[in-house]
Parts: structure tokens; C-alpha cells; sequence
């Protein structure tokens, strides 16, 4: 079973998997840069060898990174298109560097314009910036739906992913909280969600799951972590989606409040239910 969360790479990707492994993590998600900036540090090759080293010793899954939140790719600003297509291409080329398997992208936001203008820039700034020949494949994450937020049903996915020419090159990250938030019964209707996306997207398109629980209830088009067993979804819902046959040996990221002593607890239950399943 694959299982993590979100680790600081601030002193260097071999640290960061040290802490992944300090917690009981075998898998792991970072920011590619400052999420709320577009500051990036040099890559040090002699952290990504040791890194790679310890990964291969530890039988480390997948380095999974997420793109900052200041990138937009629905956006009808040139600005932010543009700086949005310069992170994506960096960060592609940085991550093969590290060994990393999947970047992780918020669709974005279509500022009023609506879902079908979001959805078409979408697919065509992907289409500038990924090739599909890539070693890193990009991830679309599932959001909750709020505001202007694009990508919030399994269609919206897999429209912006056709309009790119090149499906093939993009993969799903779904997110818990998201998809109990925009409508997805994955409480008492898991095997149904998980059918819905199968015949919309096809299930081999899922690569990875954040695991969070919710402030808010199913529909309520809100965007709010909790921690596992403290929100709506509840702990019972979290051991039927980690057991699940059709999704159980994808990486699972908690990206829960509280930090790493939360994560390391969190972790522990969830093999105790690995366990049970």
C-alpha cells in the first residue's frame, strides 16, 4: 500500500523522503516551488543522486509534485498564461531531473467566462506546454466547485483532455474532500462513483488520491480540509476508498491540517484499516 503526504523539500528532496520515511510514509507529494509564488531553488544533483539512492534502498513509490496555486491555466489574463505555461515547462523538465512520476494541476479558475471558455483555454495552454512524449505525466485534480473553479465533474475532465489532441500524455488526481464537495456520494455511493468515472474517464486514468476528510457536506461546493475522522465524510468512508480493489495500490497524500506529527498518526490509522481490509 502506497501511503503519504505533503513533505517540505526545503533542505533537498533527500531529506524530504528521510522525513517521508520518519512518519511511516513509502510515498510522497511536494510543492514544486513556493505554492504561492514562482521562486524556485537550483536543483542540487548530488541531493537528487543521494535521493534516488535512498528511494531505491527503501523501495519508495512515486514522487508525486503539486504546482503552485498562483498558476491558472483557465485564465483570460495573457500575464498569467503566460506565466503559468513558463512554471509548467520548468517544472516538467526539473521533475524528469528528479525522478519525480506525476505533477499535480488545479484546471484553474475561468473568471466569469464561464466552463466551456475555461475548459477551452485549458486544453489549449496544455497543448503548448506538454508534448505527451514526457516522462513526468501531468495530473488534473479533481476540485470541489467553487467560485469559478473548472474541473469539477469527471466530464469537465475529460473534455479538457480531449480538446488537447493528446489525452494519453494526462492522468487524475482525485481528491476526497473535492469529490464529496462537488456532488460525488463517496460516502454511501462509492462503487457508483468510482463506475461513473470508469465509463466517463476509464479508471487506468486515476494515478493518485489525495486523502482528506471534510468540513463540508456532499454538494456543498466548498473547498475545506479536515483531518481523518474530524469532518463529514467520517473515518468509515476514508477505509472503504484505501481498500477499494479498483483504486488500492494507487499513492495516497493526506494533505490534512496539523503538520507531520498529524500526518504520522494519520498514517498509522490508515494501515490499521489497511490491516482490517
Amino acid at each position: 500500500m502506497l501511503l503519504g503526504a505533503h513533505i517540505s523539500i526545503s533542505k533537498g528532496f533527500e531529506k524530504a523522503v528521510k522525513d517521508a520515511l520518519s512518519i511511516g510514509a513509502n510515498t510522497m507529494q511536494f510543492f514544486t516551488r513556493n505554492p504561492r509564488g514562482g521562486a524556485v531553488k537550483a536543483l542540487d544533483e548530488n541531493d537528487i543522486r543521494k535521493c534516488s539512492e535512498l528511494r531505491q534502498r527503501e523501495n519508495f513509490g512515486p514522487l508525486v509534485a503539486h504546482a503552485p496555486y498562483t498558476m491558472n491555466m483557465a485564465t483570460n489574463k495573457k500575464e498569467t498564461a503566460d506565466f503559468t505555461k513558463r512554471v509548467i515547462r520548468e517544472d516538467l523538465e526539473r521533475l524528469e531531473k528528479i525522478g519525480a512520476e506525476y505533477l499535480v494541476i488545479h484546471p484553474g479558475s475561468h473568471m466569469g467566462d464561464g466552463v466551456e471558455a475555461g475548459i477551452e483555454r485549458i486544453a489549449a495552454l496544455l497543448k503548448e506546454v506538454v508534448t505527451g512524449d514526457e516522462k513526468v505525466m501531468v495530473l488534473l485534480e479533481t476540485m470541489a466547485g467553487m467560485g469559478s473553479e473548472v474541473g469539477y465533474t469527471f466530464e469537465q475532465l475529460y473534455d479538457i483532455m480531449e480538446k488537447t489532441g493528446i489525452p494519453h500524455a494526462f492522468g487524475v488526481c482525485i481528491d476526497t474532500c473535492h469529490l464529496y464537495c462537488a456532488g460525488y456520494d463517496i460516502q454511501d455511493r462509492l462503487n457508483e462513483v468510482l463506475e461513473e468515472f470508469d465509463r466517463i474517464l476509464g479508471l487506468d486514468k486515476l494515478k493518485a488520491v489525495h486523502l482528506n476528510d471534510s468540513k463540508f457536506g456532499l454538494a456543498s461546493r466548498k473547498d475545506r480540509h479536515a483531518n481523518l475522522g474530524e469532518g463529514l465524510l467520517g473515518l468509515e468512508a476514508i477505509e472503504r476508498v484505501i481498500n477499494h480493489p479498483a483504486i488500492k495500490d494507487r499513492p495516497f497524500l493526506l494533505e490534512t491540517p496539523g503538520g507531520m506529527e498529524n500526518y504520522k498518526k494519520e498514517i498509522e490509522i490508515l494501515k490499521r484499516m489497511k490491516d482490517n481490509g
